[in-house]
């Protein structure tokens, strides 16, 4: 189901790579900060609990 994609079918096909590329990091990225400022945040409530 690979359309044709003439002369330019290398340009066309690594620019779909780079693409899917970036958007794994910057998934991978993002859920990354997210574990880490929830730790971070759940180590703020837990020392405001131990105070009182």
């Amino acid at each position: 189901m690979m359309p044709d994609l003439g002369k330019y079918a290398v340009e066309v096909l690594s620019a779909y790579a780079v693409s899917i590329g970036l958007i794994v990091a910057i998934v991978l990225l993002s859920l990354s900060r997210a574990r880490r400022v929830k730790a971070e945040l759940n180590e703020i409530e837990n020392r405001r609990k131990s105070r009182g």
